[in-house]
């Protein structure tokens, strides 16, 4: 069993360095980074030249968001796009951390480019 943890945390792993490997921010179009835990997800805007968190957001802040967790994510999406709205930032890179772009990682994406974010 502990075999099992470890080679999927490496698949993992080996998945997030491959598009790290092709993927970088910068101040003009930022690295738009998504963490998706079993209960909770966040995102971040990086400038990975100056190694620098421009805006970042997580489920946590949103309060009034009840159900499914494909729809806090959607309001996640919304939120960050707020927030990068407000910093001036409408093009970013989008970093999918090595997860499958299903579920709630496009549930956010697509809220985020529903308000205002290109990428």
């Amino acid at each position: 069993m502990k075999e099992d943890i470890y080679n999927k945390r490496s698949r993992n792993q080996r998945r997030k360095n491959r598009s790290r490997a092709k993927i970088t921010g910068t101040a003009e179009r930022p690295r738009l980074a998504v963490f998706r835990s079993l209960k909770h997800i966040s995102a971040q805007l990086i400038d990975d030249k100056a190694d620098k968190t421009l805006v970042s957001a997580s489920d946590k802040e949103i309060k009034d968001i009840k159900g499914v967790k494909s729809d806090r994510a959607a309001a996640l999406g919304k939120l960050l796009a707020k927030k990068a709205l407000a910093k001036k930032i409408d093009v970013v890179v989008f970093d999918r951390g090595g997860r499958l772009y299903h579920g709630r990682v496009k549930a956010f994406a697509e809220a985020a480019r529903k308000n205002g974010l290109k990428f």
